[in-house]
């Protein structure tokens, strides 16, 4: 039986080219911010793979290839701390990642957040909270529109 998703990016186009817009923005202050594009990238792929996003798994994997980031370190992001081809910075990005995630099952605890703080000045930290919590908005816009991904 096939059922009928509303695509609610497409049903209320003025909503979703308002938060596109904002993660423009925020691509551009994290930018200012001296994070990169690789970093947010790899928030945007954590995120996606803890929420289950096929479609936002999908898109950015592709654009992380396309801004240089290794296969390697992509198939190894479920298990980073395990894994030392993080920069501290990278390393402190995903703790902010996954506890925005996962902000019902644990925050960031003090010691948590003191060392995340001794790699990130305060722009860095805003934005990579706000990367977080963007991304987790298009993965429910996705995941409950059901967005297909396309072989290629």
């Amino acid at each position: 039986m096939s059922e009928h998703r509303v695509y609610i990016d497409k049903q209320s186009p003025t909503v979703y080219q308002g938060l596109t817009k904002a993660a423009a923005e925020l691509r551009a202050r994290a930018a200012d911010a001296g994070l990169s594009r690789t970093t947010l990238e790899l928030v945007n792929i954590r995120v996606s793979q803890l929420n289950r996003c096929l479609f936002c798994l999908d898109l950015h994997t592709r654009i992380a290839l396309e801004e240089g980031e290794s296969p390697q370190r992509i198939a190894v992001l479920p298990v980073w701390q395990e894994a030392e081809l993080f920069s501290d910075v990278e390393r402190a990005a995903l703790t902010i990642a996954e506890a925005v995630t996962e902000v019902t099952e644990h925050h960031l605890s003090d010691e948590q957040y003191t060392a995340v703080r001794a790699h990130l000045t305060d722009d860095q930290v805003s934005a990579l909270v706000w990367s977080a919590i963007m991304i987790n908005t298009f993965n429910r816009i996705s995941i409950l529109s059901r967005h297909p991904i396309k072989p290629r």
